[in-house]
């Protein structure tokens, strides 16, 4: 069938399964072309970001000097060279090795909760998995370290880290055995490294929409399975100083599953009446929910933080401005004070299954938008820190305790 006839057919009549069987052929054709194009040779994202050592000495929070003379001493290994004799940077994972060797590596201590960090909102389009995205490799560039568990079956966060959900990731590979009757015990099976140092991910893909009516059928008279995910994440949050959490944008089981599972909770919503309208729903079905639970013995704890967070911002818009004005003077402190503001630098990683934190930058847009990122996250990374004992007298003496 060729292009012509289909669009006649879509016109005119009923589409037929050999007409949507030759649409998901030809999408499929253009996702494989893609990710030829994007990714490097092999089946996992290669991130192959080089830091030179002025910047990685501004990472490790030591001098360049420092760094010369540990490589000098054989504290740290040689640096590459270039075949004129100029070091070709640091990666990431050299970079970490760094931390570690001068103790500046800021993890959580052993008596500190990791956090269990949901990106929460139960309308779609929000900007949900491109928040997840790049607060984990924000964390990752700090040294943190950070494991993403995609529980949406649209696996938004699993290809931008470089994995097909159609192709690379089987059923077995995601949250869908856990939630079977009988299945995996633990979560250890289905976590795989991601081209990113200090990152891991449990992968999604189409197949976990089955966990759905899993775990309705499992659920009746048995809710206190809607903390099987929670316990799973506690069997192996003890590697992770946060675990980041995208789930589905539905009020499902999973996403029940997940608001037990967290003790953190961001939730998007972009600058309109219709999205805004959406996050007080949302937020109304949360005080519904815990309360429901509440009454079958399944006591909340309650989050170490709740923060909304605006999105898709386009300062440009007088309308978003107001918007984002009424939000801040509604939410007031549990609102975040920067802004994921709408750029076309995410656009354009967005299609090349990128973030912009793995797009080589040099232009004012692309600076500006980095800048934006990192301010969004750093006040995220400071809610999470305040969360850790450990942490508390060091931003007291940053002041921002």
């Amino acid at each position: 069938m060729n292009t012509t006839a289909l669009a006649t057919e879509a016109a005119t009549g009923p589409v037929l399964l050999d007409a949507l069987t030759n649409l998901t052929n030809r999408a499929d054709h253009v996702i494989t072309r893609l990710r030829e194009t994007v990714f490097a040779p092999g089946v996992e994202k290669v991130v192959d970001t080089r830091f030179p050592i002025s910047k990685a000495a501004e990472m490790v929070g030591r001098t360049p000097e420092a760094i010369r003379q540990a490589e000098a001493e054989g504290r740290l290994p040689p640096p590459r060279m270039t075949e004129s004799g100029r070091r070709e940077g640091y990666s990431l994972a050299e970079v970490n090795a760094m931390r570690d060797l001068f103790g500046t590596r800021p993890r959580r201590a052993e008596g500190d909760p990791p956090i269990v960090l949901a990106v929460q909102n139960f309308k779609g389009g929000v900007g949900k998995s491109t928040l997840t995205c790049h607060i984990a490799q924000y964390l990752a560039l700090k040294g943190y370290r950070v494991a993403i568990i995609d529980c949406d079956s649209q696996a938004s966060s699993t290809t931008v880290f470089g994995f097909n959900p159609d192709i690379d990731i089987d059923d077995d590979h995601t949250l869908l055995p856990f939630f079977w009757h009988g299945g995996e015990a633990t979560l250890d099976y289905a976590i795989r490294p991601t081209g990113w140092a200090g990152i891991d991910l449990i992968p999604a893909n189409l197949g976990l929409y089955q966990a759905e009516y899993e775990a309705a059928a499992r659920m009746k008279g048995r809710p206190d399975l809607l903390d099987r995910l929670r316990n799973g994440i506690a069997g192996i949050a003890d590697r992770y100083d946060v675990v980041l959490l995208d789930p589905p944008p539905a009020l499902g089981m999973i996403s029940l599953a997940v608001l037990r599972a967290a003790n953190a909770l961001l939730i998007p919503t972009p600058p309109s009446t219709v999205d805004f309208a959406s996050t007080a729903h949302f937020l109304r079905m949360i005080v519904d929910t815990v309360g429901l639970l509440d009454q079958y013995g399944l006591a909340k704890n309650g989050y170490e933080f709740l923060r909304v967070v605006a999105t898709k911002v386009d300062e440009a818009k007088s309308a978003h401005i107001q918007i984002r004005e009424m939000m801040a003077a509604v939410f007031g402190s549990d609102m975040l004070s920067n802004s994921l503001l709408d750029s076309a630098e995410i656009d354009n990683a967005n299609v090349q299954l990128r973030t912009v934190y793995e797009v080589a930058g040099g232009g004012r847009v692309h600076e500006r938008c980095r800048n934006n990122l990192d301010r969004l996250n750093s006040e995220i990374e400071i809610l999470i820190r305040k969360a850790w004992p450990s942490h508390r007298a060091e931003l007291r003496r940053l002041g921002v305790g």
